[in-house]
């Protein structure tokens, strides 16, 4: 597995944080943003694009690329694998975006209307959405199938799970998966203004008096492979990835849908074999809005039951923020970190129970318990749903 969070680059920085509840929303501080009213963000402090990327890929990377880059090289080197084991067909790379090059959009549009006349000539491959995948085959040499999945807050969900069925088909022996956004920008974040959803101070889930989610961003890869090809070179697996379900609500473009997100979860726990209360903890999508948390303690209740009351349940937005469309990616990466160390995030920012949102909140510091499974949810805007879950080798 690998990440880029603000939490800090990697996969421990991230898994830390989560753990220890330590939020990383800060001031904003973005150019041409000075009148905006939201102030606060979840961005990644530190990162030096060029300590990680060569001068030719940063004139060709948008930020959301360059992320990618890095949480890709990490989860290659945790998984043991070279550039030349991977390269070929029998490797896919899918990785999902919300938006795509965010940047890119924000300075050539600033440019333009500014009266420049003349933008980055590599705007264009820089900001399609599918920049991300072609600069990971290329620099890997990857033929195998490459795509992006684009399904808002569930990019990265579908596009692990997607990942997991071209393994299954026999396609392809291994999959690099995930997702990564960088849309932390003065016109997004006025937009999500105007969608009156962002919180002024902190993100709270679940929290009665919640107001909001607050913009992250990031990247989180994760490296699926075969248990056939894992064995023929000796490889250990983090986890079995065994559960994937995808809905639709085709219900509404922004309000979610109950039955739309249980549906989803069903779909999971079915494909993975596993009665709901096989789940040991569930990493919720869980924005810190009035609707999305509602919503989402309602179709756990429908899933589980009485056995809801039972399952801790926390959200990771309080700690890096809404990353978007890596959202699915970096929240699988806290569940799994989850799984292997038999340990339950708490829930940060928490600080008032909903009669609403009637669920089992870790909220005075991480729990210890043994853990055999692990659900992880991402909802999106037009009614997209993803759940995953993941199982321990020896489970």
């Amino acid at each position: 597995m690998g990440a880029v969070s603000a939490a800090g680059i990697g996969v421990a920085a991230l898994w830390q944080a989560a753990r220890d509840g330590d939020s990383k929303v800060g001031p904003l501080d973005i150019q041409r943003g000075e009148s905006l009213r939201v102030r606060i963000a979840a961005a990644v402090h530190g990162f030096e694009p060029t300590e990680h990327l060569s001068e030719q890929e940063l004139r060709r990377c948008d930020r959301f690329t360059q992320f990618a880059h890095v949480a890709v090289n990490e989860a290659l080197a945790d998984a043991g694998l070279s550039s030349e084991e991977i390269a070929g067909q029998r490797t896919a790379v899918i990785i999902g975006t919300g938006i795509g090059g965010s940047n890119t959009i924000e300075d050539g549009c600033f440019a333009f209307f500014s009266g420049e006349t003349r933008v980055n000539p590599l705007s264009i491959p820089r900001l399609m959405p599918s920049s991300v995948i072609s600069h990971v085959s290329i620099t890997h040499k990857i033929t195998g199938p490459c795509f992006t999945v684009t399904s808002a807050c569930s990019s990265a969900g579908q596009s692990i799970g997607t990942g997991l069925q071209l393994l299954r088909a026999g396609i392809v022996d291994r999959a690099i998966v995930g997702g990564a956004e960088a849309c932390i920008t003065a016109t997004a974040m006025r937009a999500w203004e105007m969608l009156r959803v962002l919180s002024p101070d902190r993100c709270r889930p679940f929290s009665r008096n919640r107001n909001g989610l607050v913009l992250g961003e990031g990247a989180g890869v994760l490296i699926l492979e075969t248990e056939k090809s894992m064995q023929e070179r000796r490889g250990n697996p983090i986890a079995w990835l065994d559960g994937y379900g995808t809905t639709s609500d085709a219900r509404d473009i922004i309000q979610p849908d109950v039955e739309g997100a249980a549906s989803a979860m069903r779909m999971a726990l079915v494909d993975a074999k596993l009665a709901p209360d096989a789940i040991g903890y569930i990493n919720a999508h869980g924005t810190g809005t009035v609707l999305n948390d509602i919503n989402e303690a309602a179709a756990l209740g429908r899933v589980f039951g009485d056995v809801i009351k039972t399952v801790p349940v926390s959200s990771s937005k309080s700690v890096i923020g809404h990353t978007l469309g890596a959202s699915g990616g970096l929240e699988l990466i806290v569940a799994v970190r989850a799984l292997c160390e038999n340990t339950v995030p708490p829930q940060t920012n928490f600080t008032e129970a909903d009669p609403k949102a009637p669920l089992f909140l870790p909220v005075d510091g991480a729990l210890s318990r043994p853990l055999s499974a692990v659900m992880s949810n991402s909802f999106a805007f037009g009614g997209i749903n993803a759940t995953l879950i993941a199982t321990k080798p020896d489970a």
